[in-house]
């Protein structure tokens, strides 16, 4: 579980990000980020019903996103809102593909050391 500071949970946030975030996409994926000024970068992740229809395939992929986050935290650069959303290539991704193509994209956006 992703501890409380690190995550983006209001709705003024999520669409603060999409109106004046840079974007990343990727075929599997998209990133939105938007500069913020506190000491922590915050995530939120999206999965829509594109994706996977069932809510577990969806929860499934969130709780990935989430732990590969996770696990980078000490390497994250700080004052940053990430928006991580998935697209339907997504669910054919094993985890260790899916965290290698999640940190490469965060290093090549600067948010990860």
């Amino acid at each position: 579980m992703l501890p409380k500071q690190y995550r983006l949970n209001k709705d003024k946030d999520f669409k603060s990000i999409f109106q004046k975030g840079r974007n990343f996409f990727i075929k599997e994926f998209g990133i939105k980020v938007l500069r913020n000024n506190l000491e922590v970068s915050r995530f939120g992740f999206i999965v829509s019903n594109k994706v996977a229809k069932k809510a577990n395939k969806r929860n499934l992929i969130k709780r990935r996103m989430r732990e590969i986050i996770r696990k980078n935290l000490p390497n994250m650069k700080i004052g940053a809102d990430v928006i991580i959303m998935a697209r339907p290539e997504i669910k054919n991704l094993k985890f260790s593909v899916l965290k290698e193509k999640i940190e490469q994209a965060l290093w090549q956006i600067r948010i990860l050391n």
